[in-house]
């Protein structure tokens, strides 16, 4: 192993070990300015995105326990019934970037929430179980709709989060110290080589000048 290593190390390896060590590091330094930002940007979005979970929440403890009402009231056939006609939601969708993260936006989205006419429903042949369990569950997925674009940021920003910091792991914990000791080891072995080239040329003069 010693004498294939004295066999690669040269001055032209060790500096080309240097500079591939200094992009290293300063791709490091990039990267953790990188995590930095993103986490920020994380950051940033935790608290609305809390409150929208909140507000979520809240809705669906309404709409489900409505839903129950409803079915004990009118059953399974009824509230299916009181569903019809279904209605299409169409979405708009686009993308944007932030920090380097491709994320899905709702450009436009249609208002879910109606009143009893927008239904279709009759007002007097519609049981009023059916109908609170109809108006908690479109503010509940009105609320889901709004907040599904931070959610999908979120999830982005956090998963790049993740490989960012792993990128960095690498470089800190493997690349860089392996490169470090390559150069340690070559500079070693330059430095071996280089006394023995001076103890060589002290003996080559000590016996000229002895044969003068």
């Amino acid at each position: 192993m010693r004498g294939a290593l004295e066999q690669r190390a040269t001055r032209l390896g060790l500096l080309r070990s240097r500079r591939r060590l200094e992009r290293v590091r300063e791709g490091a330094a990039l990267l953790r300015r990188k995590r930095e930002a993103l986490v920020r940007e994380l950051l940033r979005h935790a608290r609305p995105a809390v409150d929208e979970r909140e507000r979520i929440a809240e809705a669906a403890a309404v709409a489900y326990p409505a839903l129950v009402d409803a079915l004990a009231a009118e059953g399974a056939a009824g509230v299916e019934a009181s569903a019809e006609p279904l209605r299409e939601v169409r979405l708009k969708m686009t993308s944007t970037r932030v920090w380097g993260v491709t994320v899905g936006a709702v450009a436009e989205a249609p208002a879910l929430e109606r009143t009893l006419e927008a239904r279709g429903s009759a007002p007097p042949t519609t049981n009023p179980e059916t109908v609170e369990a109809a108006d908690a569950f479109e503010t509940l997925a009105q609320l889901l709709l709004e907040a599904a674009p931070r959610e999908m940021l979120i999830r982005r920003l956090g998963a790049e989060v993740a490989r960012t910091s792993r990128q960095v792991r690498a470089l800190e914990h493997h690349v860089e110290p392996a490169l470090e000791a390559t150069i340690a080891r070559t500079t070693g072995v330059l430095d071996e080589r280089e006394r023995e080239e001076h103890v060589r040329l002290r003996h080559f003069l000590r016996r000229r000048d002895a044969r003068r």
